[in-house]
């Protein structure tokens, strides 16, 4: 039996909105200038925590998750992703109890399939027949994968500027990709197809934006359930590499899920790790209306965004979280290096977290003793050009043991 009620909610001013005006965000928070993303309702009263044991994937948390009880689930055996300790890492930057919740190990390398297999299960149980995705890649892999799944078309607006890699995933799941300059472009014209085509959108369409769909965004509260049962206990901190706040809000959520349940008494810190910026403006501004900044480049592109949303600044603030700014390259990307010598192969945009929580530990904000979980979000395999560019080129050699000493310094 599922707690979803079949409706959603706006958590600022609790506006009910039916499934069928979702995508757009809170109306009543829209006409106060104000850009607010609707989440899922659920009674949680008699409602257990425990994994169904013969669902695939997320969907042993089914009776959690937004889905009505006749929607056939679309899984590719997403989550159940490991949690690694770092001690020797943890030991160098001052965490004794430093862990990656590796997200990389999911079927398309990223926690966007959580999202994906939520979003689809919903939009084939609605009677979709073709999903549509604006992205920088991840996100466009994840639904495109779980559309094949699913036997639904999907197209991809994607950015001409990401790595072909990032394109060729997308196309070799079946989706009919295009680029564009920009990305208020892709919103622009996602908003049309949605509207005179009937699609159903898997990332946001609002502008301003409010986040992704709502019902995918639930799917990423399998991680909070995850760590509870592999941590035996709340963590401290949950360090997410952060920019319309998807997975910020959706963890979040989870652990607002089982205080309820009464599985834990408090949430743990909440805390984006961003790129360029508009959280940390935005908690700055004391102000509920999310703060713009400039953009730029960045080799963290599949999170550098100029806009923060309110789901996100919420689960900041309601937590005593905080917001990190990494806006230097160098750092991201000896980030990466650090977390490879791990043995932790990472995009540069999930890197992120290690410069943040480096920062937040040696400003004393967070303490040795604190058990600090960071959501390594995509692979490094999504962006090899750019680890390519830190490292020494492979040298040829001959089948000597002279030229392979020389080459490796041992003479």
């Amino acid at each position: 039996m599922g707690a979803y009620q079949g409706r959603l909610a706006c958590p600022r001013c609790l506006t009910d909105v039916q499934e069928d005006n979702a995508f757009q965000g809170c109306p009543s928070c829209r006409r106060e200038d104000l850009a607010v993303n609707v989440h899922p309702v659920y009674q949680l009263d008699g409602v257990s925590l425990e994994v169904d044991q013969s669902a695939q994937g997320v969907f042993g948390y089914r009776s959690l998750l937004p889905l009505r009880e006749d929607t056939a689930p679309v899984s590719l055996g997403e989550g159940s992703t490991p949690l690694i300790r770092l001690r020797d890492l943890g030991e160098r930057i001052g965490l004794d109890r430093l862990y990656v919740k590796d997200e990389t190990r999911n079927p398309t390398w990223s926690y966007k399939d959580r999202l994906a297999a939520v979003a689809v299960s919903h939009a084939r149980g609605a009677g979709a027949d073709t999903v549509v995705v604006a992205t920088t890649g991840n996100h466009g892999a994840a639904v495109a994968a779980y559309a094949a799944a699913a036997g639904l078309r999907c197209v991809a607006l994607t950015l001409e500027s990401v790595p072909s890699t990032m394109k060729v995933l997308m196309q070799v799941y079946g989706a009919e990709v295009v680029a564009l300059a920009s990305g208020p472009e892709r919103w622009t014209l996602m908003r049309k197809a949605v509207e005179e085509f009937g699609w159903t959108p898997m990332s946001g369409l609002a502008d301003p934006p409010v986040g992704s769909n709502p019902f995918g965004i639930d799917g990423y509260k399998t991680i909070a359930y995850e760590l509870i049962t592999q941590l035996e206990r709340t963590p401290d901190v949950v360090v997410v590499p952060t920019a319309y706040g998807d997975g910020l809000a959706g963890i979040c959520r989870g652990f607002d899920d089982l205080r309820e349940l009464g599985e834990i008494e408090t949430v743990p810190r909440m805390v984006a790790a961003e790129a360029l910026g508009p959280y940390s403006a935005s908690l700055a501004s004391e102000s509920e209306t999310p703060v713009s900044v400039s953009a730029r480049p960045s080799v963290a592109f599949s999170i550098a965004s100029p806009v923060a949303t309110y789901q996100g600044i919420r689960a900041i603030r309601d937590t005593g979280g905080t917001s990190v700014v990494v806006n230097e390259d160098a750092k991201i990307l000896a980030g990466q290096s650090q977390l490879a010598s791990a043995g932790l192969y990472v995009e540069a945009s999930a890197a992120i977290f290690l410069p943040a929580v480096t920062e937040l530990a040696a400003g004393g904000e967070i303490h040795r003793d604190d058990i600090v979980v960071c959501i390594a979000t995509s692979s490094g395999l999504k962006d090899v050009d750019a680890t390519a560019g830190t490292l020494p080129a492979v040298p040829s050699i001959a089948p000597d043991l002279d030229d392979l000493a020389l080459a490796i310094g041992e003479i």
